[in-house]
């Protein structure tokens, strides 16, 4: 399975304040590549996103913004790219409204919710956000809504996924490119 899993955290409860990104590119089932970037998202801080996450606007000032990024990651949001997000709906609109932000539209590409593939081939669970999860599922998330931590816990779940259901499995859980 070849897929880049995603996560970000924003400023604010609006969805084009991303300050964190990270990105676990996955090959032939295993994880080969990181990036984590703080990103300036040149928008306010709430403190409830604060206590969550512990990034603050100091942390970001010289931070590049996610147009910035964007010329160094843009390759593995494309139509024949497979994305993985636990609330991939969130991801995603993060991605979209930061991006639009700076006038840059994204390209439609391949996502798979792993939010969605736990709650359907998950059963008993007391709710299947990302850390109950990995819980379950013995795997390590030492330092959660660490945009990293988060997106390689994202990543080992798909994994653990498709090792016990198979990849046919997962393709119901795949929105393909419009």
């Amino acid at each position: 399975m070849n897929f880049s899993a995603i996560d970000f955290e924003t400023a604010n409860g609006h969805r084009n304040s991303a300050c964190s990104l990270a990105i676990t590119v996955v090959k032939d089932n295993q994880i080969v590549d990181q990036l984590y970037s703080l990103l300036n998202p040149q928008t306010y801080f709430d403190r409830r996103n604060i206590k969550i996450h512990g990034i603050q606007e100091a942390d970001v000032q010289e931070a590049p913004t996610i147009a910035d990024l964007w010329p160094h990651i843009a390759a593995l949001f494309q139509p024949d790219k497979l994305i993985v997000a636990h609330n991939a709906r969130f991801d995603c609109s993060v991605l979209q409204n930061s991006l639009a932000t700076f006038g840059i539209s994204t390209t439609s590409f391949a996502v798979l919710d792993t939010l969605q593939s736990s709650r359907r081939l998950l059963k008993g669970y007391e709710n299947y956000r990302l850390n109950t999860v990995c819980q379950n599922l013995n795997i390590e998330l030492q330092h959660h809504h660490n945009a990293l931590a988060d997106s390689i816990a994202c990543a080992q779940i798909a994994l653990w996924q498709q090792n016990h259901f198979g990849s046919d499995a997962l393709l119901p859980f795949i929105k393909q490119p419009e």
